[in-house]
Parts: C-alpha cells; sequence; structure tokens
C-alpha cells in the first residue's frame, strides 16, 4: 500500500489526512508545538505510523509524498519574531516602509498608529545609483556604500538583507550586482532581491514583498531545515511539498528562496479543496469557511475558480504576490471572551492556541473561550472530544466563564456562554461578507462549505445570519485545509511590467515577454520532476482605464498572446471592471492600458479520488448514540437533543433539526431550521426545508 499525507500546521492543532492509492482515507489531529512545529509534524507522523502497527522508517518507506501547509512565516509576522534585517535601498526613498501609499487607513481616528516596518530605520541604508524609468543608468552602482552597509549589518548580526532599487524592475543589473557583493561579504545572510522575488511596478508593494521576503526568509529555512532532516533521519524517501498562499504547491528549495510565497499557505487548503469538493458535488460557486483553533478563514470559489488577489495583506502589510483571497479574523475555539472598557462582550482575536488552551483542557488554561463556551452549551462532549482521547473539564471551564464574562455583565454561566456563541458568530458572518458582497457576489446564492474542527458547530447560525439555505460539511472538514493540500498542483507565478495603452502594443515584444515566463516556469517545474507534458499555462494582464489607481487582472488566451488580439483582450476586461466597479466605458471614451503581463505554469499532480458508498436509505436511526440537553439559539433555550455518530452515517440518510452529529474531530450543530442529508461522498447536505426536492432529487438515486 503506498500513501499520499497532507499536513496542516495549525495554531492550536496539527491536522493530517492519510490517503492510501485504493481510495480511501483516515484523519488524524496532534497538539502543535509552537516552539518548534516540526515535533508535532513529526508526532503525527509518529501516530499514523501506530495505527498501521509500523515502526516509523517503516511506516515512510510507504508514503510517496508529504504535503505540507505552514504558519510558520504567518505567525512570524504576526508576533513581530522574525529574522532581523537590513534594507539596501536607493537613496531618499528609505522610508517608503512607513509611508506606504500614503494614505492613511482611519482618516477620523485621532489614536490611529502606523504599522510597524519589518525593518527599523538605522538598519535601512541607502546605496548610491539611479536608473530611470526605462532602466538606462542615471548613476552608477555605488560599491563603497553597500560594503558600509554591510558593516553595519555585519555589527549588528544582521541574519536577513531586503535589496530593493527604484526602478529595478526595468534593469535588475544594479539589484544583481548588490547581491553578488552582499554573497561575498555576509555569505550566510538570508538575501532577498526585489527583481526575484517580484519584479514589477509599484516601489512600495515591491520593496514591502521583498522585506517581508527577508523578514521570514532564515524562520522558513531553518524550520525545514529542521523537518527535512527529521525526515531524513527517518529514512523518507519521498517528495515533499510546500504549500503556497496562492494554492499551489512547489518544493522546499524554492519555498525558502521565495518565503513570503507561504504567508498565507495554511488557509490557502481550504478553497483549493473546496472547488474538489464542489466539482464533485457540481457546485461551481460556493464560499468556504474554516474555523479552527485560533482563526476563521472565509473565500469565495465563482466558476470553479478561487479568487486571487496581488494586492493582499498580512497586519497591514503589503504582500503583492498572487494569493487567494482568503478573509482571515482571530475567531476560532481557542478565541477568548473579554469584556472591553464599554462593558461590551467581545471574541477575540488573541486566542488561548494549544498552550495552555481554553480553561476546558485543563491544561492552565483560566481565560474562557470559544470551546469554553460550546462545552457549556452542550455543542460538545465532555467525553467525546477527539474522539475521547482528550477529556474537557466541564468545572473548569463554567468557573473561567463565569469570572470573566458572566459576573461582570451579571449574567448566569448560561447567558454568558451563550452571548460569547452570539458575538463569534456575528464576527464570522462579518468576514462571509466581506469576501462577497465585496467581489460583488450576494452570499445567498452560494452554498456554505463548512470545514475547521470548531466550524460545523457554529455553520448553521452563521448561515442564518446571512440567509445561506444551503451548507455543506464534507467528510473531511475537520482537517480540509490538510486535504486541500493533497488536491493542489505545482505552481510558479510570474510577474513582468510593460506600461503601454493596449492599443500601441509592441506585439513581438509582448510575445518575447510571456514566452520567456512560460519558459522559466517549465524550466523549474521540470527540475521539481514534472515532464513537459503535465505544465500547463495560463496568462493573464493587469489592465485599467488609463490614469486609474488600480488594475483589474483579466485571463487571456494562448491564442490570444499569439494573435496579439488587443480587441479581443479590452472586451475580457471591461465586463469584469463593472462587475468589480459597477461601471464600464468604451475604449472611445477612454483607452486600457496595460500594466503587468503575468504567467502562471502549473505542473499537474496526481490526486486522491473521492470515494463513493451505495445508498443505505433515509432512516439515520442506526447512528442514533443518545441525547442531551444543547442550547437552541432561535429558541432561546436548553432542549434535549438527539445526538448521532458521524461515522455512522450513512449516503441518503435524513434528519431534521435540532440534532447534534458527532465525528472524532468535530461535531455539527444543525439548528431547527435546517434538515439534512449524506450525500454518496460522505458529506452532510444540510438544507432550508423550501429546497428539499430539488437536494433529494439530487442525492436520493
Amino acid at each position: 500500500m503506498k500513501y499520499k499525507i497532507g499536513i496542516d500546521v495549525g495554531g492550536t492543532f496539527t491536522d493530517f489526512l492519510l490517503c492510501a492509492d485504493d481510495g480511501s482515507s483516515e484523519i488524524f489531529k496532534v497538539l502543535s508545538t509552537p516552539q518548534d512545529p516540526s515535533i508535532g509534524t513529526m508526532g503525527g507522523i509518529a501516530e499514523m505510523a501506530k495505527s498501521k502497527g509500523l515502526t516509523v522508517p517503516r511506516f515512510l518507506d510507504q508514503v510517496s509524498a508529504i504535503v505540507h501547509g505552514t504558519t510558520v512565516t504567518t505567525n512570524a509576522v504576526l508576533t513581530m519574531r522574525g529574522a532581523k534585517t537590513g534594507l539596501a535601498t536607493t537613496p531618499g526613498v528609505r522610508d517608503a516602509l512607513e509611508m506606504r501609499r500614503g494614505i492613511r487607513e482611519e482618516q477620523y481616528n485621532n489614536r490611529y498608529r502606523n504599522v510597524e516596518p519589518v525593518v527599523p530605520r538605522y538598519l535601512r541604508r541607502p546605496v548610491g545609483g539611479r536608473l530611470d524609468y526605462a532602466g538606462r543608468e542615471v548613476e552608477p552602482f555605488n560599491e563603497d556604500d553597500l560594503r558600509e552597509a554591510c558593516r553595519l549589518f555585519a555589527r549588528e548580526n544582521v541574519e536577513a538583507v531586503a535589496i530593493c532599487f527604484m526602478n529595478s524592475f526595468a534593469n535588475p543589473a544594479h539589484e544583481e550586482r548588490a547581491a553578488a557583493l552582499l554573497a561575498e561579504l555576509l555569505p550566510q545572510v538570508y538575501v532577498s532581491v526585489s527583481t526575484r522575488v517580484l519584479p514589477s511596478i509599484r516601489f512600495y508593494d515591491r520593496l514591502s514583498t521583498t522585506a517581508l521576503n527577508a523578514f521570514v526568509g532564515p524562520i522558513l529555512r531553518r524550520y525545514l531545515t529542521s523537518l527535512l532532516r527529521k525526515l531524513e533521519e527517518a529514512r523518507f524517501a519521498g517528495v515533499l511539498l510546500i504549500m503556497q498562499s496562492s494554492g499551489g504547491v512547489i518544493s522546499p528549495q524554492a519555498a525558502q528562496d521565495k518565503a513570503a510565497a507561504t504567508l498565507l499557505s495554511g488557509p490557502a487548503g481550504g478553497p483549493v479543496a473546496g472547488v474538489a469538493y464542489g466539482q464533485a458535488l457540481g457546485q461551481a460557486d460556493l464560499i468556504t469557511v474554516d474555523m479552527g483553533g485560533t482563526s476563521f478563514d472565509a473565500a469565495l470559489v465563482k466558476d470553479g475558480k478561487p479568487l486571487v488577489t496581488t494586492e493582499g495583506e498580512i497586519d497591514r502589510r503589503r504582500i503583492a504576490l498572487p494569493m487567494l483571497n482568503v478573509v482571515t479574523i482571530g475567531a476560532g475555539g481557542g478565541s477568548i471572551g473579554w469584556i472591553d472598557e464599554g462593558g461590551l462582550l467581545r471574541m477575540g482575536p488573541q486566542s488561548a492556541g494549544s498552550a495552555p488552551g481554553p480553561a476546558c483542557y485543563g491544561l492552565g488554561g483560566e481565560l474562557p473561550t470559544c470551546t469554553d463556551a460550546d462545552l457549556v452549551l452542550g455543542y460538545l462532549a465532555p467525553d467525546y472530544f477527539a474522539g475521547g482521547r482528550m477529556p474537557l473539564f466541564m468545572d473548569q471551564a463554567r468557573r473561567a466563564i463565569e469570572e470573566h464574562v458572566a459576573c461582570p455583565l451579571g449574567y448566569s454561566v448560561e447567558q454568558a456562554a451563550a452571548g460569547m456563541y452570539r458575538v463569534i458568530n456575528v464576527n464570522m458572518a462579518a468576514a462571509v461578507r466581506e469576501v462577497s458582497v465585496r467581489q460583488g457576489a450576494d452570499p445567498r446564492d452560494f452554498p456554505l462549505v463548512v470545514a475547521g474542527g470548531a466550524g460545523p458547530n457554529h455553520a448553521c447560525m452563521i448561515a442564518l445570519e446571512l440567509e445561506i439555505p444551503l451548507l455543506l460539511v464534507p467528510r473531511e472538514s475537520s482537517i480540509f485545509c490538510a486535504a486541500g493540500m493533497l488536491m493542489s498542483d505545482l505552481e510558479h507565478d510570474f510577474v513582468r511590467s510593460y506600461p503601454t495603452l493596449l492599443k500601441d502594443l509592441d506585439l513581438p515584444r509582448f510575445r518575447q515577454i510571456f514566452a520567456g515566463m512560460r519558459q522559466e516556469g517549465l524550466s523549474l517545474l521540470t527540475s521539481e520532476g514534472l515532464d513537459e507534458s503535465r505544465v500547463r499555462a495560463i496568462y493573464s494582464l493587469d489592465l485599467r482605464y488609463l490614469k486609474q489607481y488600480h488594475e483589474v487582472n483579466v485571463e487571456i488566451s494562448a491564442e490570444e498572446v499569439a494573435s496579439g488580439d488587443v480587441a479581443a483582450m479590452a472586451a475580457r476586461f471591461h465586463p469584469e471592471h463593472n462587475r468589480l466597479f459597477g461601471y464600464e466605458l468604451s475604449d472611445t471614451e477612454t483607452p486600457v492600458e496595460l500594466i503587468n503581463m503575468r504567467v502562471k505554469t502549473i505542473g499537474l499532480t496526481d490526486k486522491p479520488r473521492l470515494s463513493q458508498e451505495p445508498y443505505h436509505g433515509p432512516d439515520p436511526a442506526p447512528a442514533l448514540k443518545g441525547s442531551r440537553q444543547v442550547y437552541v439559539p432561535t429558541a432561546g433555550q436548553f432542549r434535549e437533543v438527539p445526538v448521532y455518530d458521524g461515522a455512522r452515517l450513512r449516503h441518503g440518510m435524513r434528519l431534521s433539526g435540532p440534532a447534534m452529529v458527532e465525528q472524532e474531530n468535530t461535531s455539527t450543530f444543525i439548528t431547527p431550521e435546517y434538515r439534512m442529508v449524506v450525500d454518496s461522498f460522505g458529506t452532510m447536505t444540510i438544507y432550508l426545508p423550501a429546497l428539499e426536492p430539488q437536494i433529494l432529487g439530487r442525492i436520493v438515486p
């Protein structure tokens, strides 16, 4: 038997999906180890080996591939615990990291504070040399300035250096000379070069991305080096791949070279898995939500593709590499409930994480969390958390809620827990609105694909808040991102700036730039072991109306690249601009301007297939475990609610809310407003009664 493993390292749990080549799969979870995430990763692999009755080396001998998403770089930025970083840049612009685009985010907030730059000012060193907008040398590169900067970096024990010069996107010569000198003078330092990371126009975007790449590069390199060493010691001879923020995977070496591409590595697996499950169920449009231990992620999938942005941010710092448009907020099972200075109940963004964790874990946590509230309200069984391997302590949960929420507000413990549940649900509904309405989409038109260990307990209430009539809870929902890792292709993204009016396009140059990027991607993918026949290229343009501030990315075909059909390109741009901004102009009114050309090269990988099961009939009685008191929010009271074993629910079985469905790594609360039926893939389809004829017509043979 051969296996593939998908791994998602989260803030509280590390999730594993073990897929066998016969189509079967198993779920594993272990507590994360923030001090060294590779410890938790190897611990999970040891659990899998134990379940097969094998030693770790014997087990890994049967594993052909490990696909790994990580929050190592994300957490380094969020906690400002990245590498000590220096910057070499053009004289006069070293404060661009603080000035950013010059836009005050909160114009009427007198207490507004700027974001802390990842490079302190004294380590941002000007280096003489100047290029004009076309890349022509105006002033020669000053090697003495860089040598002086290197002496400062050495004295200050700098671990990484970012190199970003004005207009270098048009000519990388100065940056390449600086990189060569740095490699000679400071050979142990991680070097991040803007024309290798993001060779495109817009100085702040390029500078911020390059600086973030330097800031997290040594952290990721240390982690991957440690993980690779441990895997090597365990005699793993398969392929290790790392998830990117764009939803594709790359080799560990490519990830170390472009560490910023992993800044949203973990959450990117959710939309990728959503696409796969959506295709299997005939749903091309959907919203994926993933509520884990620390955060809540929401993403929109339209026409079978997750939305991608090149204007992303992480903790208000610009990251202009392609990334899935995932909205992340601090709302997870470990989110802490607290009372603000105005006496209002808040949930998160602070999290108890895995250490000490929620109060009910009994690991030393004393603050009330969402998990504590879910336990008090009956959504979690004290003796069946993590399949019974991890007992929950009701008395400690009640004590934490009483002390920090109930007493200050004058509520009972149950009222306080219900308030915590309500507040966090409203927060998550707002994140879903953010990812949908801002893209011109009505969330009511999209099924909600629910994931995360905590997600299914809150999904129906989020859906009610947004008037969403249909929810899908996959069998692998608790490790959804880990499942997405195994459904990803190898990907490399490239961008080149070519500012010109579309009607004035120099077609030979246009084709040459695209051909160069495609060849670069093909070379990388073949070096990673992909056959050329499995490589695909997607071409796109960043277009805007003349003198606009923002561009719109428009995909074009290989035939349009070859023919240079600018009319067809413009025809793709106008309706997309109208969808996003509510209007479009004719070419005669305002010319269309090209800013950037992009190529995504994709190496198609073998993916696990979703297994199906035969129809078992509508009666869920074989899965009934019993009943317990559960709080029903829309009724405002506790009720005796049937509890079903999710592992025993089979294709065709139906039930009506209120009901609880318990699985080893998650539980699902179905409110009275919804009904549920299990499809052939084991996915729980939860729907409003008005949809029943349509739903049953699709699921019941």
